[in-house]
């Protein structure tokens, strides 16, 4: 077995725990985080597994049948707040490690990941009541799992029950990710390694993916090359489904079904990125299938092009995500008007929502474990200002649909998306996936035309 507990986590879960303190004026709180289910894809088979990211956040434990718990308990003696953390896990089974492989189990999970105490998962029932006594808060995210949240609230409820012993219980339930997903935001230099490796795979697969791809072949014939790149270079598996869009699916935004034979001279859009160790990239790239731009693919391609360029650089200090999102719109709503789609004032276009059958989404998500990454947008219901440390996407598009009849034939069918992954800095935005080509140019290069 690996060892994989290292400081990184115990440093997450001490500075979980003391927020979690300061927020709540006081040391008796107990936090549960229980791992994602398993869920059966059919049969007696199950979808890959892939555990909860705040679990994995705070302790880098990927089984699946696990609980952890953390506890804050004020020592008036010492004057200060004793931090503790248990953990509730598969014991070691010999016949089952033979079909699942193997599992750490109560020693293991004290030994290699940090839990200062530790029982199978089956005690889980009888020993949480025990932990929530004498605890005034209980952080725990209600509606997620409902056989866990049964669990959850049997045991305040048998904690409540040894009130007559004077025993107190938890009066207050608090959805966790208010301070852990603060935390998780808000990227350290250990996780922007990881999304470094994850955006550095990502290159390669799309890199490759432009040089081999030619008419003739199948869309999924590019995905598998994509997936193969991601695990040659220790992927563990694709942050997300990917789309890979020739023609005309390339004008629909979560096309899964990549099976259309690709055609001499259409656009391909993918839209694909890897996952390294729980953290994803998110990376989109479109070009011409074995041949040049036409005329109007590259007209679209490039209005595009200039509306993320223009995306990016507004990804600085203090700018939000709406602002990103109003300047990208500006740029391709004007395009739009030169290139004769669109006929009118730009500001008066942009107040009627007539971009809309051409560009229907937002700009940017955050970036992280989750391909959409948790974090508040919006601080007391205004957009959040962006701050050192923050990742996310820019990814404006231009979608026109194949029976688009409001404008000329020529443009109908095409789809173009353009989407890097952005750290905020205190200076200048670092585009973590910059090194896939993207100009035209580049892109001539870098694909293989006849």
């Amino acid at each position: 077995m690996c060892t994989c507990h290292s400081a990184v986590f115990e440093k997450r879960r001490r500075a979980f725990l003391e927020a979690v303190t300061a927020l709540s004026g006081e040391g008796d709180s107990v936090c549960v985080f229980p791992a994602a289910p398993v869920f059966t894809r059919n049969n007696d088979v199950e979808h890959d597994y892939r555990q909860d990211s705040d679990l994995f956040y705070l302790t880098g434990f990927n089984e699946p049948a696990s609980v952890l718990v953390l506890t804050g308990t004020s020592d008036a003696t010492a004057g200060k707040v004793a931090y503790a953390s248990t953990m509730f896990v598969r014991p070691r089974d010999v016949d089952r490690e033979i079909w699942d492989g193997p599992r750490f189990g109560v020693d293991g999970v004290k030994e290699h990941f940090g839990a200062d105490e530790a029982f199978t998962i089956d005690k889980l029932e009888a020993e949480l009541p025990k932990l929530f006594q004498n605890k005034k808060r209980l952080y725990y995210r209600l509606g997620v799992n409902r056989v866990m949240d049964d669990t959850i609230l049997a045991a305040v409820d048998k904690a409540r029950a040894r009130a007559k012993l004077g025993f107190t219980w938890p009066i207050e339930i608090v959805d966790p990710g208010t301070v852990l997903h603060e935390m998780r935001l808000f990227k350290s230099s250990e996780d922007l390694d990881l999304m470094r490796k994850a955006a550095d795979i990502t290159a390669e697969a799309h890199v490759r993916a432009m040089g081999a791809t030619k008419a003739g072949m199948h869309e999924f014939q590019v995905e598998a090359m994509i997936l193969e790149t991601f695990r040659a270079h220790g992927s563990e598996r694709a942050a997300y489904g990917s789309i890979v869009g020739s023609g005309a699916n390339a004008t629909i935004l979560h096309y899964r079904q990549n099976n259309k034979k690709m055609e001499k001279g259409e656009l391909l859009l993918i839209d694909a990125g890897a996952e390294f160790d729980y953290y994803a990239a998110d990376v989109t790239r479109t070009f011409p299938v074995g041949a040049g731009f036409s005329k109007e693919q590259q007209a679209i391609y490039e209005l595009v092009l200039d509306a993320q360029e223009a995306g990016i650089a507004k990804t600085v200090v203090g700018s939000t995500l709406e602002q990103i999102h109003a300047t990208c719109l500006e740029v391709i709503t004007k395009g739009l008007v030169k290139l004769g789609l669109l006929q009118g004032e730009v500001d008066q276009l942009i107040k009627d929502e007539a971009y809309k059958p051409f560009f229907m989404h937002k700009t940017s998500h955050w970036l992280g474990m989750d391909v959409h990454d948790v974090g508040n947008y919006y601080l007391g219901g205004k957009a959040r200002p962006l701050e050192p440390g923050m990742v996310l996407t820019v990814e404006p598009g231009i979608y026109i649909g194949r029976d688009y009849d409001k404008v000329p034939a020529s443009f109908r069918g095409i789809g173009v998306r353009i989407e890097d992954d952005i750290l905020v800095t205190s200076g200048a935005p670092d585009n973590l996936t910059r090194a896939i080509p993207k100009t035209v140019a580049e892109l001539r290069s870098a694909s293989a035309q006849a």
